[in-house]
């Protein structure tokens, strides 16, 4: 990672000519065709796909010791379900019966945890240990609701009306649906029904209830309860009828400065409330398509989207923690994220530079690269290259200090708030008139 000047090393749209990168080269595309064989093998392992899993390995045997972000090997996700021909094939090729993920535990004590009983003298014969640490995903009791006792915001899912709802987003664990609660519109984040007895799921979700319930802010998104005791588990929300923030930059293109601060602005606000010493929350995944717009009007933002959030009691204001690597959206992670180093909350205002390039860009950072392959970029040291007429010299200083290489140079977002303020009042007229009609 470079320790200069982020201008001088920014990267240029290499087809016009501007200083940056070379094409990605060969070398970059055997790394994306490694993190693309990861995901199979690990795809394939959780599929029961022993042939799969097997030719995999046969084309390059070193995808044996590959791992998802949770540190969690094709062993560990074999033993949890109990796949015996899947783990006979791993074990063959020379997997570690006693690597150990992110709770550092073992393919053994999952395969404890999930009372696989041949998996587990299966891995005893081939030497493996059972051990991990408190706060696994596999507990020997059954998974609880997010706090001890019933809680006045347990919905009971008769409440909730689905006869005309509609899916405004999806991911991985499950799908967020327009719905009616009580004749009002609400947002709900529905977790799959076939992942509903996942305890990795499960502790995830009851992760986001227990920090949405903390919250209280005009820029963040309303907590309005939970459906805890009965399945599919669901988590409630308001509902925000301007959709997101990526979908009106794409519909928009770049904005007037003056709009642009205004919405940073809304973002800093519920940002600052999050990083409040010393229960900070860092977001870990703030993108355009986590920042919502209350209306149509576009005049009121939200931060939403906690479900890769971290609540940490900080001990000393300076103290940075040994978290998961890689996680939340390649194109907007800071660099120590991408290179799995020891961060703080200051990865939210790398993210939050990066949104306040597209806002005023019209397009996303690294727009002509892949997300992986932009990180990668960011990563050694080069940054986007600043070609908006709306980037004054204060929104590209500020930009500028926001996604510095060096975490410590970053300012929190109380300064952002203070320099957006003052930014904004130094603006020229016929920005602000012309953010009038871009609004």
């Amino acid at each position: 990672m470079s320790s200069g000047n982020s201008s001088s090393s920014s990267v240029g749209d290499v087809a016009s000519g501007e200083r940056g990168p070379p094409p990605p080269s060969s070398v970059k595309q055997k790394e994306k065709a490694r993190v693309s064989r990861t995901s199979m093998i690990l795809w394939h392992a959780h599929q029961n796909d022993a042939a799969a899993v097997r030719k995999l390995l046969e084309e390059d045997p070193s995808l044996v010791h590959a791992r998802d972000y949770d540190s969690r090997t094709s062993l560990h996700v074999a033993s949890l379900h109990g796949w015996i021909d899947v783990a006979m094939c791993l074990i063959e090729f020379g997997a570690d019966v006693n690597a150990q993920d992110r709770w550092k535990n073992t393919p053994l004590a999952d395969a404890e945890g999930a009372k696989k009983h041949a998996m587990i003298e299966l891995l005893k014969s081939y030497g493996g240990l059972s051990y991990g640490q408190n706060g696994s995903h596999f507990e020997p009791k059954p998974v609880p609701p997010p706090l001890p006792n019933k809680c006045d915001w347990e919905i009971d899912p008769s409440e909730l009306d689905f006869s005309n709802s509609a899916i405004i987003g999806k991911g991985s664990f499950g799908e967020i649906l327009k719905a009616y609660w009580r004749g009002t519109p609400v947002a709900v984040k529905r977790i799959l029904p076939s992942l509903s007895d996942d305890r990795l799921v499960i502790q995830d979700f009851r992760h986001e209830v227990n920090l949405l319930v903390k919250l209280r802010h005009p820029n963040i998104v309303q907590f309005l309860g939970a459906v805890t005791e009965k399945k599919p588990l669901m988590l409630i929300t308001e509902y925000l009828r301007g959709g997101d923030l990526h979908q009106y930059l794409k519909e928009k293109g770049a904005l007037s400065p003056s709009t642009a601060i205004n919405f940073a602005l809304d973002i800093a606000r519920g940002m600052t409330y999050l990083h409040n010493e010393p229960n900070v929350i860092i977001h870990r995944d703030l993108k355009p398509r986590n920042v919502l717009l209350v209306n149509s009007n576009a005049d009121h933002l939200k931060v939403g989207d906690f479900g890769l959030s971290k609540l940490i009691k900080v001990q000393n204001s300076h103290d940075v923690y040994k978290m998961t690597g890689e996680t939340g959206s390649y194109r907007y992670m800071a660099p120590e994220v991408f290179k799995h180093r020891k961060y703080d909350k200051k990865v939210d205002v790398f993210s939050f530079a990066m949104i306040l390039y597209e806002m005023l860009e019209g397009e996303p950072p690294l727009a002509n690269y892949e997300p992986y392959e932009a990180a990668k970029i960011v990563a050694e040291g080069h940054r986007p290259t600043f070609r908006a007429k709306g980037f004054t010299p204060e929104l590209r200083e500020l930009t500028d200090q926001c996604w510095a290489p060096d975490m410590n140079r970053r300012p929190s977002f109380l300064d952002i708030l203070k320099r957006l303020e003052k930014i904004k009042e130094i603006l020229p007229a016929d920005h602000s008139i012309r953010s009038i009609f871009n609004a």
